[in-house]
């Protein structure tokens, strides 16, 4: 099984190599990072000293940048510079091309180079990490101390990336601050959701007292800088100096390049908030956006299968899918039952499709239900949620995948690429495809335009509503996987808001990390016309709307806003015609009496 996705929020990094410093702690710590590290040499030649006796030194500069480059993520980043003041010389290069990260010995950079620490800090040309070493062997114990500043994000991620025993964040508020919880409210509010990071908050008289007794329990310490202005005495800030001068583990002293301003206090917890959310966020795009690539070892995923005692069934539903539907059910047999036995059935929902499809299913030799057909004592309804609410009666799987039948590309990927994140890890409860989606406009292609609703709707009111939801690259795809045991318990709507409100209920009910996505690379498929594009938007918001009442716990919306009224054209003008598009919600699968039955499931407890 290929490696997998780490948090790595820092993709390109700058350490100047200076010469007179060996800038070994700022490559530990860039290398642990991860990432792209971009070497920058620099040689300064004293005032008043010709600079061609700079020739040895930049050669030697240059043999210590090969020595570190590894040919990948490790180059040197053009050529040594000798000058009088070669940080003059980079900084513009910098400020064209900035990097994520620039990482700086410390003090041994700005000693060798004759620079104040102002010098650099002041308008920074991009987040700044000082590293004073030495840097720790093997995964330390972090400690991230947080007093609320505007670089709390920034060193924030830096704990949350680099490997480590253990993670302990500590907020240190000083006495004297009127709220000390406002300003922090919403970090701590995500850090909540993080069970691999502890959180401490102390008032302190002597923030930099406590902080230091802590640091005797810590390999690494990782703190901001001060958002006042750099003076000369004290350009990291009072706090820091102290904690820089007698710290006894290895330390890290970030600023960011743009602080996160400090907003009025009636808004401070709103926005520490939105800002902090981007941390969780982040770190879940990072460790749970996976490839299909990842789990192309069949034969690991039926081993895998095979240790945890799992059984998976792929469903398939479809409505007028003769063009497609043959070729996916070979291709997927074929590949994933009789090859690798990563399959136990393929099951075929049908919602009363009135060509050819249930008769070349049937004739496949797979299970062919039609919806309306299935728990018929519960009545039908019109809709995809519907068939796929009711897939779960008819299917045996303890795993189970849907795909969509309208794919022409059809590849063995689209199953295994969704059951490769809940063979591999059992926290992982729901997992998402997404894809590229060419459009067709005419005879044209048009390259990742599909989507429409995706982008327009879906996305911009699950970054306003729910913005846990924001990293999901393709929330409404038609192909996800989930465990039995998450997916019963949970209400489906009926049409085509079941694919909002499953993710919403997985991340109220599990939490964010129970929930992965999957690139399956590009998926070519049959493209709707606007009015179906609207209904399905129309669709999608009254699911989100319900699911926000519920969360509220009061009702926003009438019944009459079930209704929605579509423009149509005729000799006569324009007139408007009223269509009814409900989503209605059936109840959790568990709580139906049949399906208990089957499953020998007791009645949920009230």
């Amino acid at each position: 099984m290929k490696a997998k996705h780490t948090f790595t929020p820092f993709w390109n990094i700058v350490v100047p190599v200076v010469r007179g410093a060996q800038s070994d702690s700022a490559i530990a710590f860039s290398r642990a990072l991860g990432g792209t590290i971009g070497l920058a040499g620099l040689v300064r030649i004293p005032e008043g000293v010709s600079l061609s006796s700079g020739a040895l030194p930049a050669r030697q500069v240059r043999y210590r940048m090969r020595a570190l480059a590894d040919g990948t993520s490790v180059k040197a980043r053009g050529r040594v510079r000798v000058a009088h003041q070669p940080w003059h010389d980079l900084r513009p290069s910098l400020h064209d091309d900035p990097p994520d990260l620039l990482v700086l010995e410390w003090p041994a950079f700005f000693e060798c180079l004759g620079l104040r620490p102002a010098d650099v800090l002041d308008h920074p040309v991009s987040d700044v990490a000082m590293v004073r070493g030495p840097w720790p062997a093997g995964t330390p114990r972090i400690l991230v101390a947080l007093r609320g500043g505007p670089y709390a994000e920034l060193i924030l991620r830096i704990g949350l990336a680099l490997p480590r025993a253990s993670l302990l964040v500590l907020h240190v508020v000083p006495e004297n601050v009127p709220s000390p919880e406002l300003p922090f409210r919403g970090l701590a509010n995500i850090l909540a959701r993080m069970p691999e990071v502890s959180l401490e908050t102390v008032v302190s008289p002597d923030p930099a007292a406590t902080i230091l007794e802590r640091a005797n329990g810590a390999d690494l310490l990782v703190i901001g800088a001060s958002a006042l202005p750099p003076q000369a005495e004290a350009a990291i800030g009072l706090v820091a100096s102290r904690i820089v001068r007698e710290a006894p583990c290895a330390i890290v002293i970030a600023k960011s390049r743009h602080a996160v301003p400090l907003p009025p206090a009636e808004l401070a917890g709103e926005r520490a908030g939105a800002h902090a959310i981007s941390v969780l966020v982040d770190k879940w795009f990072a460790e749970n956006s996976f490839h299909a690539d990842e789990f192309d070892d069949l034969d690991q995923l039926v081993e895998l299968k095979r240790r945890q005692g799992l059984t998976i069934s792929l469903v398939l539903p479809t409505l007028n899918e003769e063009a497609t539907v043959g070729k996916i059910i070979r291709t997927l047999r074929r590949a994933l039952m009789e090859k690798a036995a990563l399959l136990d059935e393929i099951v075929l929902i049908d919602s009363e499709s009135t060509d050819r499809t249930r008769e070349i299913a049937e004739r496949l030799g797979i299970s062919v239900y039609l919806h309306p057909h299935v728990l018929s004592r519960h009545g039908a309804r019109p809709g995809k949620g519907e068939a796929l609410w009711k897939s779960m009666h008819v299917t045996r799987g303890d795993l189970l995948a849907w795909i969509d039948t309208d794919i022409v590309n059809i590849h063995p990927r689209f199953v295994y690429g969704l059951l490769g994140p809940l063979l591999t890890s059992p926290r992982i409860q729901y997992v998402k495809g997404f894809y590229r989606r060419p459009l067709r406009v005419g005879n044209k292609t048009l390259a990742g335009a599909g989507g429409r609703v995706t982008e327009l709707t879906a996305r911009p009111l699950l970054n306003l509503l729910y913005p846990e939801l924001s990293g999901l690259v393709q929330p409404l795809s038609g192909e996800f996987a989930g465990r039995r045991s998450a997916l019963e318990t949970l209400p489906f709507a009926s049409g085509f808001g079941v694919e909002t409100g499953l993710l919403i209920d997985i991340l109220d009910k599990f939490s964010l990390r129970s929930l992965a996505q999957v690139d399956l690379l590009e998926r070519i498929h049959r493209n709707k016309d606007l009015e179906a594009l609207s209904k399905t938007s129309f669709a999608v918001i009254q699911v989100l709307m319900r699911r926000l009442e519920r969360r509220m716990g009061h009702t926003l919306l009438e019944e009459v806003n079930t209704t929605m009224k579509l423009v149509r054209h005729s000799d006569r003008g324009l007139f408007l015609e009223v269509e009814e598009i409900a989503e209605h919600e059936r109840p959790p699968m568990i709580e139906i009496p049949e399906y208990r039955s089957v499953r020998r499931r007791a009645t949920p407890a009230k």
